[in-house]
């Protein structure tokens, strides 16, 4: 692990670093904010996951979550949207909704996809634990936050692994993948046209089958113009309802799907994890 970039903020280190992933089988770079409070013992760790064309920099220089994670004492791991490099393979079209800033937190059981698109297993195991082994981060103390696809990613590997979160959290996620044109062609292209498979990163779908509650917020701008085709968080909102599943949902009015929607409530969303990761 290659230290890349150190910049001090909030009193508190932005760290960039780079890495030979043994899962993605690729060279990545990520993020790491460590707040003050890191320099005296193990803090809790929130992991940040980006959106469709994004890499680890913008959250890091777009969020405004240092401040929030230096006054509320945690770090925050922000991965990559997918691996990288010259022979991992894109959209043979080049569009910017699969391949190469699009790999939708799965694992890909597909060619040519399943040799490097396994981010799955990086968010979820190799990438905290790396982290933990040489930084003071408490992986007993973890919550997971996203936006957009990242949104997805956050509640559905959440949702997925109960055990190893405190809260999940998002904004404008894709929250139905089964039924939005985003979620049919990465889906189609990473898992294979077995829709069970995709059920099974599906947050609607997990939700209703879920069996332990972890603590849940999502905003979503109503001004938002992936809202109708893509994100579709009314399914969410009925999903939860369905099954029981206690669940804030918020209609922020007027906001739309970009940087400035997250950062106008990225401090409510830092506390929201720091109050569930303080013991």
């Amino acid at each position: 692990m290659q230290l890349v970039a150190s910049i001090k903020s909030f009193a508190g280190q932005q760290l960039r670093f780079e890495h030979r992933s043994t899962v993605l089988n690729c060279d990545m770079h990520f993020s790491l904010y460590l707040p003050p409070q890191a320099e005296t013992g193990a803090v809790p760790l929130l992991t940040w996951l980006s959106g469709l064309t994004c890499t680890d920099e913008n959250f890091v220089q777009k969020a405004c979550a240092q401040r929030a994670a230096a006054e509320h004492g945690v770090a925050i791991l922000a991965p990559d949207t997918s691996p990288r490099g010259e022979s991992v393979a894109d959209d043979p079209d080049g569009s910017w909704d699969m391949g190469l800033g699009a790999g939708f937190y799965v694992n890909a059981t597909q060619a040519p996809w399943a040799e490097h698109y396994r981010m799955y297993d990086y968010v979820l195991e190799e990438l905290p634990a790396l982290v933990a082994a040489q930084h003071p981060v408490d992986l007993s103390r973890q919550s997971i936050f996203g936006h957009s696809m990242g949104g997805h990613g956050a509640l559905t590997i959440a949702l997925k692994n109960p055990q190893r979160y405190r809260s999940m959290s998002a904004f404008a996620p894709i929250c139905a993948p089964l039924e939005c044109p985003w979620g049919h062609k990465a889906f189609a292209g990473y898992l294979g046209e077995d829709r069970q498979r995709w059920a099974e990163h599906d947050s609607c779908t997990l939700v209703r089958g879920a069996t332990q509650h972890l603590p849940m917020l999502v905003d979503q701008g109503s001004a938002d113009s992936f809202l109708q085709e893509q994100l579709k968080t009314p399914l969410l909102e009925s999903a939860c309802a369905e099954s029981g599943y206690p669940a804030m949902i918020r209609m922020q009015e007027a906001y739309d799907h970009s940087y400035f929607f997250i950062a106008s409530f990225m401090d409510e969303h830092v506390a929201f994890h720091a109050g569930h990761c303080k013991s």
